[in-house]
């Protein structure tokens, strides 16, 4: 599987932007868990989000609860992060992951990662 993210960028806070994960897999996406991660400078990754293999069930990290929504179109091989009423401490390289039957948030439970966006939120 090999992913693609893009859609980052310099936004003020209380903004919105939406993350876009192209993925290109022999199989599709339809076995797959598909999950955002984030690294701010100086920081480890932490999970974002995470949607299952279903399209159905899905997770976020508690400070962002209500104001991301990860989403995923397994027909078009995509998989979407809305982020609205952006933070500074949004702040962060995103990455979208992939993961064969795999449903945790820890970074070491998806196999194949993207190469990352900036987003970067203005006080």
């Amino acid at each position: 599987v090999q992913l693609q993210a893009s859609g980052g960028g310099l936004v003020q806070a209380g903004g919105s932007l939406r993350l876009s994960c192209a993925a290109a897999s022999v199989d599709g996406l339809t076995m797959y868990a598909m999950a955002w991660f984030r690294q701010a400078p100086g920081k480890e990754r932490e999970f974002v989000a995470r949607i299952h293999w279903n399209g159905v069930a899905t997770d976020y990290e508690d400070s962002v609860k209500g104001r991301f929504t990860i989403s995923r179109d397994n027909a078009k091989n995509m998989v979407y992060l809305q982020m609205n009423s952006l933070k500074p401490e949004d702040t962060a390289v995103y990455f979208c992951a992939a993961g064969r039957k795999s449903w945790g948030i820890t970074a070491s439970g998806y196999a194949y990662w993207g190469q990352g966006t900036q987003v970067t939120v203005s006080s």
